[in-house]
């Protein structure tokens, strides 16, 4: 794993310490971006996005010395998950909030699909969160931390051609829920269910965009920003755990 610190020669955090899972880019980022905003230092995991990790370190260490510091490793291999949570533990000697934010996404049409692919999809979506959060409850319990699992709303509501993915964020939903009642009264735990936010990366057509937007109650696609300000809520929600907010446009209402 890379850019461990060592608690020998990391300073302290002014204020609360998060650790944003993929946080390199897109919604991460916008997460990130939002805690600092806010006064938190961040902890900025990647896997491969190391340019654009060093970047909003950058960023936010020229606009608030030692607030910022970014943490490699891939989710995928169990091995690296202790290293990681030893690591943003090390580094400022706290931790106040975990955001499970890092997820792959692609289709995986039940004909088609491999074991690869379920191992990739459930390890990134559900068990990669599950152990971080073990590895890290202790330090959380103890700052009477919280953590935020960032879901989707197609953990309610399986998305077609997306079997593997819509399975590991329902686990995600549920473990959310079993790990507010294994972690009380210390620990709060919350879900962020995001709907239209955001196009994905891979290109859609504009009829497919279009009709998208047309099953929200809103009307519009939201944005990344909307996110990070439901996390930021949840973070400071004292009298909220166990809870899912979705942030869909009222999506998960739309009924023709």
């Amino acid at each position: 794993m890379g850019t461990a610190s060592n608690p020998k020669t990391a300073r302290k955090a002014n204020g609360k310490v998060a650790l944003i899972t993929g946080a390199a880019k897109r919604v991460g980022a916008a997460i990130a971006e939002c805690l600092h905003t806010h006064g938190y230092s961040v902890l900025i995991h990647y896997n491969h996005s190391s340019t654009e990790a060093r970047a909003l370190v950058d960023k936010f260490n020229q606009i608030r010395p030692n607030s910022a510091h970014c943490l490699q490793a891939d989710l995928n291999h169990m091995d690296q998950i202790p290293a990681l949570a030893i690591a943003a533990q090390n580094h400022w000697g706290r931790l106040d909030l975990l955001v499970n934010n890092a997820s792959a996404f692609y289709p995986t049409p039940l004909t088609e699909s491999t074991q690869a692919q379920w191992d990739n999809l459930i390890n990134s979506n559900l068990r990669a969160p599950y152990f971080l959060c073990s590895e890290l409850s202790h330090t959380l319990s103890v700052n009477k931390g919280c953590i935020i699992n960032m879901i989707d709303i197609h953990a309610q509501r399986g998305l077609p051609g997306h079997p593997i993915y819509s399975i590991a964020k329902a686990g995600l939903e549920m473990m959310t829920k079993s790990l507010a009642k294994e972690l009380a009264p210390n620990v709060r735990v919350n879900g962020v269910s995001p709907g239209a936010i955001l196009w994905p990366e891979v290109e859609l057509s504009d009829d497919a965009k279009q009709a998208i937007v047309d099953k929200t109650l809103i009307g519009k696609l939201g944005q990344d920003s909307d996110l990070a300000e439901a996390v930021y809520y949840l973070a400071n929600a004292n009298y909220v755990t166990g809870q899912i907010l979705a942030v869909d446009g009222g999506k998960s209402l739309y009924s023709h």
